[in-house]
């Protein structure tokens, strides 16, 4: 999300300039991923994790620069006029559990025009059109202290009232993009009297929107379910910047502040007057427990001996409230828009990300005990090693997939999230494949042509009510050899296109430190591979990997404009091998002897026969018996050959006496003869 540096500063102090600001947020857990702009027209693209919806506002940015540089944090300036008689809207909550507070507004006599220029600039900086002043007036709240907030054409609203209930079976909403709905009473909405309004904390409703014909206004500000809106917001298809806020848990004590601050943006620019006191319906309470916080767990978690005023500076600045307790034991009270903190380690972390996580010395944490070795580290190694050391970068991915890949790269039932965050993972991972499919697709289409990449991770599968893993690594690559193996070519070589032959030379390097009786292939890989082009490895009678070239239709698909290549390798099946055993023996320290024969042997005499012959002689410095050269032709005759055999002698302890060595030549010479050789002249 976009965040402007410049509304930042109205709430604080910054004693560094914008870039500076964006470093330090940054290194304390707000982060701003990019810079646009300059002056007052700066941008910040902020990376806001799902757990600090807070933070989704320039208010709660500027909380964190508060406590950052240690300076007051501004109170927003909400002035409205005296108001005028008594609203007689009424709020009906049905459900408290899923909407425990709706608070509501009536303005009379608006003028709705084009917003301020200053508003509808700092909505345009941020890439949000200028609707009118009312409209503006919701969005500029929202961004400006994180609450969603509505506003109704008091005049379409029926029987002055507003109702919040379960949609009935069968009702409709036209919902303001224009898309008439059909409700289930799994739906919570904001009715009328007579019909919903409202798709509670996703998006209002078209019939009751505010126009150029609007003259009376009611503004909403309420607390809703944030499963409620998640699942709403799923099931309809839409998502929306409110939904988005309640769906991660708003500020329950912020529906009166941010209804009056749109009330007095509305009336600044369009006039009006202001009827009767906000309307506060609170259902049922929210009360966040306190937390006891221990100065002495602070440091045993953290390393550093920090005092009590760093803990209690940092802690008021962000909004808790700290209470002494006993010796070193504080109570420390949540702030009612931090629904993320529970308890004291979650307190722990506030305290230490505002501190610097850069301030604390690198030290290695207690340990009594004896050193294990984790399992399967030795092979571990040895496999990561083996594909670092063939030019292999090694990548993480998200542990969540689509439920579509889930059931596309593995045969294996896959485990659903409850409350994913998105359509493209709302599923645990299966198969690594998918994951390494979209890293490499995301640097082909960054031009990086020739990749070699891995990965090493968990999958999942569903077997019954149980979850199982097992451990995987992939491979993939993709373009040209590169450049070391290129720089291996003769000179003026052209480089070449990687191939299925480049992935299983890498996969058989992988298997090769694993001992085996039997190692085959065949051609019995996943649909998802080129039927041409894939092949399964397996060792012991046991599947260990499967790899090849992805399918040319799901490479199009994942718009792979060239020829990709992945293997996938079972961890859990390969580790159940041993790794050989490294056996040598030292360099001889003595010379070898080398003696070489030529005779003629008759067709049907094949070398193996030759070679039981000569080694069945036991002659034991006899280290090689090999063939150098065949000829056959009218010198020799036919249904005849002429070899020539050399064999090496060589003993470990001494030199050899030429005695001995004529001797062992003659046995040979024997032996030869008696399989129908005839010694060459």
């Amino acid at each position: 999300m976009k965040l402007s540096p410049s509304w930042i500063s109205d709430f604080v102090d910054l004693p560094v300039d914008f870039a500076r600001l964006a470093d330090e947020l940054t290194l304390s857990g707000v982060a701003v991923e990019g810079i646009s702009g300059e002056g007052d027209n700066t941008v910040f693209e902020m990376e806001i994790t799902t757990n600090r919806p807070d933070a989704m506002n320039h208010y709660g940015v500027a909380r964190e620069a508060s406590a950052l540089y240690d300076v007051p944090l501004k109170p927003l300036d909400i002035k409205l006029p005296s108001f005028q008689g008594k609203s007689d809207i009424t709020i009906d909550i049905q459900d408290p559990e899923l909407c425990p507070r709706f608070t509501a507004r009536e303005i009379r006599g608006v003028t709705i025009k084009p917003s301020p220029s200053n508003i509808a600039n700092r909505l345009q900086l941020l890439g949000h059109k200028a609707i009118n002043n009312a409209v503006d007036a919701t969005n500029y709240v929202l961004w400006e202290s994180g609450k969603p907030t509505h506003v109704f054409d008091l005049d379409l609203l029926e029987g002055r009232k507003l109702i919040i209930r379960k949609a009935r079976s069968g009702e409709r909403l036209k919902t303001l993009d224009g898309v008439e709905r059909e409700l289930s009473t799994e739906d919570l909405v904001v009715a009328d009297a007579a019909k919903p309004v409202g798709l509670a904390g996703v998006m209002g409703g078209f019939d009751t929107m505010i126009t150029e014909k609007t003259k009376n206004i009611l503004i909403e500000s309420a607390w809703w379910d944030p499963v409620t809106v998640r699942r709403m917001s799923k099931r309809h298809g839409i998502h929306t910047d409110a939904s988005h806020r309640f769906e991660r848990g708003a500020d329950f004590e912020s529906t009166v502040p941010s209804t009056n601050r749109v009330a007095q943006l509305i009336l600044a620019s369009g006039g009006g007057a202001l009827i009767g006191e906000a309307i506060d319906v609170i259902a049922r309470k929210i009360d966040l427990a306190p937390v006891e916080v221990d100065l002495r767990e602070v440091r045993r978690v953290l390393g550093e001996k920090l005092n009590a005023l760093e803990v209690m500076r940092i802690l008021t600045r962000l909004g808790f409230p700290v209470l002494a307790g006993r010796e070193e034991s504080y109570l420390v009270h949540i702030p009612s828009w931090r629904l993320d903190v529970e308890r004291e380690i979650d307190v722990i972390e506030e305290i230490a990300r505002l501190h610097g996580y850069d301030k604390f010395a690198s030290t290695l944490p207690p340990y009594s005990g004896e050193v294990r070795e984790l399992p399967d580290a030795e092979k571990n190694d040895r496999t990561r090693s083996s594909l670092l050391a063939l030019g292999y970068n090694e990548t993480i991915s998200l542990t969540f997939i689509s439920k579509e890949d889930a059931r596309l790269f593995s045969t294996s039932s896959e485990l659903d999230l409850e409350n994913p965050l998105s359509e493209e993972a709302s599923a645990m991972r299966t198969s690594l494949v998918p994951g390494m499919l979209d890293m490499l697709a995301y640097n082909l289409h960054r031009s990086c042509d020739s990749v070699r990449l891995f990965e090493s991770g968990n999958v999942f599968e569903a077997s019954g009510a149980k979850a199982l893993q097992s451990k995987s690594i992939a491979l993939g690559l993709t373009g040209k050899i590169d450049d070391a193996l290129t720089a291996g070519l003769a000179a003026g070589a052209a480089s070449r296109q990687l191939s299925f032959f480049d992935l299983k030379g890498d996969v058989e390097t992988m298997l090769a430190p694993f001992s085996h009786w039997t190692l085959y292939y065949d051609s019995q890989a996943p649909a998802y591979f080129h039927p041409g082009r894939s092949a399964r490895a397996i060792l012991d009678g046991t599947t260990v990997a499967q790899f090849g070239q992805i399918h040319p239709q799901i490479a199009e698909e994942r718009k792979l404009k060239q020829e990709v290549f992945v293997a996938e390798i079972f961890l859990d099946r390969l580790y159940q091998h041993d790794l050989r055993q490294i056996l040598y023996e030292p360099l001889p320290r003595f010379p070898a002897v080398e003696r070489d024969f030529s005779f003629v042997f008759d067709d049907d005499v094949r070398f193996e026969k030759i070679y039981a012959s000569v080694f069945g002689l036991s002659i034991l410095e006899l280290r090689s018996f090999v063939p150098v050269e065949i000829f056959r032709g009218e010198k020799v005759g036919a249904g005849k050959y002429s070899l020539l055999l050399r064999a090496t002698l060589q003993s470990d302890v001494r030199t050899l006496r030429d005695d001995e060595v004529a001797l062992w030549a003659e046995k040979i010479t024997v032996a030869l003869n008696a399989l129908g050789g005839v010694r060459r002249a």
